[in-house]
């Protein structure tokens, strides 16, 4: 299978899910947005599409050259009905080229949170292994509306809309399941500055202490991944 992540920032890289990739045998391969004259694939050279986090907003075409080709792709990768998968940053484009409102949340979320699953969300066949709830890493300010013939995958305390399935192929998550500890360690040391102190904001030793759950976030990946490989299956 071709797997190809569509990169925004240096060090928020595929993570996890290339470490997926590699014990499945799959090819992986990377068009780095941060990095001069990107090149985006032939559509028909890719079967999934993974779209990471980052920084920017969904609305800073003017500012960033390549932000709407980025979308045309993404929006043209759904309707020929590849596999897409919207982290963070990506699952904002993806709600964005779906129609659905990406605008400020009401207080920035950075931190080792708790997302609690929807119904819905228990009940599809791409998320039957989640359970109610678990923790995951969170980095963002900006949210999502739910986009038009979507579901819910569930909310935090602080963010109402933590993902959405649209479909069995597109898959859209405000949280960060492809973490490691070294992505990690990168954000705090470049993007530090955003720990000011709130509600939903922790301090960077509590983000170093919230390693322990980045267990729960690969047990999620991983059921997530081998769930929509099986969709690519059928």
């Amino acid at each position: 299978m071709r797997i190809h992540c569509f990169q925004h920032i240096s060090f928020e890289t595929p993570g996890l899910i290339a470490d997926w990739a590699r014990q499945q045998g799959h090819q992986l391969s990377i068009t780095r947005f941060d990095e001069p004259n990107p090149q985006l694939p032939k559509l028909n050279a890719v079967d999934w599409l993974v779209v990471l986090g980052g920084a920017m907003s969904v609305h800073d075409e003017a500012r960033l050259a390549w932000l709407a080709p980025e979308k045309a792709f993404i929006s043209q990768a759904i309707a020929a009905g590849k596999t897409v998968l919207g982290i963070c940053l990506g699952a904002q484009l993806v709600a964005d080229v779906l129609g659905a409102p990406v605008t400020q949340n009401h207080l920035p979320e950075i931190g080792f949170y708790s997302v609690q699953f929807s119904e819905a969300a228990q009940r599809h066949p791409l998320f039957a292994h989640a359970g109610a709830q678990a923790t995951f890493l969170h980095w963002h300010g900006d949210t999502f509306a739910l986009p038009a013939g979507a579901a819910t995958v569930g909310a935090s305390a602080a963010c109402q809309q933590q993902g959405f399935v649209y479909g069995t192929r597109v898959v859209g998550l405000q949280f960060h399941p492809e973490m490691t500890p070294e992505i990690l360690q990168q954000m705090i040391r470049h993007d530090g500055h955003e720990l000011i102190p709130g509600p939903h904001v922790q301090t960077a030793d509590e983000l170093l202490a919230g390693l322990k759950h980045l267990g729960e976030g690969q047990q999620f990946l991983v059921g997530l991944l081998d769930a929509l490989a099986l969709q690519e299956q059928a």
